[in-house]
């Protein structure tokens, strides 16, 4: 099986020199590691605590100085809403064991 691997990679190696892209594609997916995007770092005067539209403003702000790209503002910003919704739903919780405990008690 060893053998016919070798076969099938010279086949298409050759394929590729010869300018088939698919064949190139194909190779070149097997030596080349597929680079990743990564956002960059940023820094800007931020306060987690504040009220929610206060963080987005500020993310907005930072983004029309040009402190932060647009793309990196809109995952800070998704960032902001997924916390958002894990605090309500905290506080959710807290209020029906709240309501919960001053029915029973």
């Amino acid at each position: 099986m060893l053998d016919e691997m070798r076969t099938i990679v010279a086949v298409l190696v050759g394929k590729a020199l010869e300018g088939d892209t698919n064949a190139a594609s194909i190779v070149l997916s097997k030596v080349m590691p597929s680079i990743k995007a990564q956002a960059e770092k940023v820094c800007f005067e931020f306060d987690a605590g504040a009220p929610i539209s206060e963080q987005v403003s500020k993310v907005l702000d930072a983004i029309a100085a040009g402190a932060v790209a647009p793309d990196v503002g809109r995952l800070i910003i998704e960032s902001i809403k997924a916390l958002a919704d894990v605090r309500a739903t905290e506080q959710l919780e807290a209020r029906i064991a709240a309501l919960e405990k001053a029915r029973l008690g």
